[in-house]
């Protein structure tokens, strides 16, 4: 039996999630690429690799060299720059693609959301009046916010960030969700948040923080997606797994 070749950037719930409903298929090699984050990935169900393809035209040569048949882009919602690689690469190469992304969170009633497009535009809507600020972006670009000293941080992060904040008071909580909504509201209220800093990221592993910001009234600095390639997307793995055999059919390779 002849195996579609699949490459899977991942790094996101979804990624391992899609990996583990095609690892069944005696008809397909999957391969799941992380970019190496995370400092101590958990198990995978297919074959992983590491590290980065040095930019689009590596990973083209991957496409290339590999005989890869299919890309999926499933990476997190604000690896932008992945993204656009990939798109590039499967253009280059001729190869086809998708992009697996969660929607995007949508405002609800009662929510006080202020929306930015940077880590740079969120760090200057800070308020002049001292606050605890809750920083809810993982741990890469939260040194950002040491430019405004004169708050004090909470950082949660799956790992630790590397350097602190340079500001006088700040604190770090290593975890990872999914969060129940009653622990969220116990946290914003011991801790007395008086602001969020959160990514869209889409999903219902975080989601909670934003409810519970909700009901406690707490506003919300939300740092919106970029637009994404012009690529098709599944929402879901639901919605990929048709997606995938429609694209490697032999009747679409044929042009039918």
């Amino acid at each position: 039996m002849t195996k579609h070749r699949i490459l899977v950037l991942g790094g996101t719930t979804e990624a391992k999630a899609l990996a583990g409903r095609l690892a069944g298929r005696a008809d397909f090699d999957i391969t799941l690429s992380l970019a190496g984050r995370t400092l101590d990935p958990r198990p995978q169900p297919v074959q992983t690799r590491i590290g980065g393809f040095g930019g689009a035209d590596g990973l083209a040569r991957y496409l290339k060299d590999e005989k890869i048949d299919l890309l999926i882009d499933a990476t997190h919602p604000f690896a932008a720059q992945i993204s656009r690689n990939a798109a590039e690469a499967a253009g280059k190469t001729g190869t086809p693609i998708f992009a697996l992304r969660r929607p995007a969170w949508q405002r609800q009633d009662g929510d006080h959301w202020t929306s930015v497009t940077s880590m740079e535009e969120a760090v200057n809507a800070l308020p002049i009046e001292k606050s605890t600020v809750f920083l809810a972006i993982g741990r890469q670009e939260a040194g950002a916010f040491s430019a405004r000293p004169e708050h004090a941080y909470l950082v949660r992060s799956v790992d630790p960030v590397e350097p602190p904040l340079a500001v006088p008071e700040a604190r770090y909580l290593l975890a990872c969700g999914p969060f129940a909504l009653e622990d969220e509201l116990h946290l914003l209220q011991s801790e007395k948040i008086g602001l969020i800093v959160a990514k869209n990221s889409g999903g219902s592993a975080t989601y909670s923080k934003l409810e519970a910001a909700r009901k406690l009234g707490i506003p919300v600095i939300m740092i919106e997606r970029q637009a994404p390639p012009g690529i098709a997307e599944a929402g879901s793995v639901e919605a990929a797994l048709p997606l995938i055999d429609h694209l490697l059919s032999p009747a679409r390779k044929r042009g039918e």
